[in-house]
């Protein structure tokens, strides 16, 4: 195969063996032709020193040039132009439900959980270039962060700005957040619709019910996974707040619901994780892409053009160069 050139019918390639044969040949042909003449001087002769006989080769070697072209000819030469054009066939909307309360302050992961959380979840936004994507918010209430959007660079700067505030009612009202992320997607024309919901602790907080949020969610086929974030035993948390407005760390148990978002990802079709360091959490978000595929076909068209006419065509000259040649210059020789 040469650069670009594909051949269709590459066992013509065998038929190339010919040509040291007929070169053989002819060595073989021109031996027998040639007559020695054995005389004892050569000062009765005119002797000249004449470049064409030498040259009459050149003739067999334009028809080994020709049959090598032809060959070729027969191999198919020609290249492919291949152009694709990629069609979402099915689209995802996901909304990610974020637990901003102060516990996710706590430094069991690094440098915290939220900022862990915020550096995995980018990852993840920036691999789903086909899906729409939303961001919820909740501690003790929630709220829209950002509406579901195709535009990836509108979610990722909402994403690195999401912090812990005061502003918002403390606790963790985890059935806030789940029928906030329900309502964000109940409209939803795609064909899946997915949320990823993160807390770090129990819910405490809030008016709606998780388990009544989770039958909202299957009532508009929207399937829920659940990430219970924070590592087994005693974190390093806040537990109160200095003079000067700083938190003040201690050492506390780690309490995450798991039985609740166990029943919640079950409920909905989804699946429950336990994020206790770094690279688990940026584990389950890879396991999470992998398990929600967006469906797209990749048409491709071929483009094939043909290049054994060129060779057949400079075979043609190379045999009627011969043929011109054999006729008169070469004509006393041959």
């Amino acid at each position: 195969m040469l650069e670009g050139i594909e051949f269709l019918n590459k066992q013509w390639f065998w038929a190339l063996l010919v040509i040291p044969l007929a070169i053989v040949w002819y060595v073989f042909k021109h031996r027998k032709q040639t007559a020695e003449l054995k005389i004892s001087s050569l000062k009765g002769f005119k002797v000249t020193n004449s470049w064409l006989p030498k040259l009459r080769h050149f003739l067999f070697v334009l028809r080994l040039l020709a049959l090598a072209l032809l060959i070729t000819a027969l191999a198919r030469p020609q290249t492919v132009d291949v152009s694709s054009k990629t069609k979402t066939t099915r689209g995802i909307d996901i909304v990610m439900a974020i637990d901003v309360s102060a516990s996710m302050l706590a430094k069991d992961l690094s440098p915290n959980r939220l900022e862990a959380l915020k550096k995995v979840a980018a990852e993840f936004i920036k691999g789903r270039p086909n899906d729409r994507i939303g961001l919820v918010e909740y501690a003790g209430e929630s709220y829209t962060k950002t509406p579901i959007t195709s535009d990836k660079s509108i979610v990722l700067r909402s994403l690195k700005s999401i912090r812990y505030n005061n502003i918002i009612e403390g606790g963790t009202a985890i059935g806030m957040g789940l029928a906030t992320s329900v309502n964000r997607l109940k409209d939803s024309k795609a064909k899946s619709k997915v949320i990823i919901l993160l807390t770090d602790g129990v819910n405490n907080a809030g008016f709606i019910d998780p388990l009544t949020a989770s039958e909202l969610a299957v009532e508009y086929g929207i399937k829920t996974y659940t990430i219970g974030l924070g590592t087994n035993g005693m974190a390093l948390s806040p537990v109160g707040i200095l003079p000067n407005g700083n938190f003040q760390y201690g050492r506390i148990q780690v309490e995450i619901d798991e039985e609740l978002l166990k029943e919640i990802a079950k409920a909905t079709g989804g699946k429950y994780f336990r994020a206790t360091n770094n690279k688990k959490l940026a584990e389950i978000y890879e396991e999470i892409n992998k398990l929600e595929k967006t469906e797209v076909e990749e048409f491709k068209f071929y483009n094939y053009e043909e290049k054994y006419r060129a060779l057949v065509l400079l075979a043609g000259i190379l045999l009627l160069l011969e043929l011109v040649l054999k006729s008169t210059v070469f004509r006393s020789f041959v």
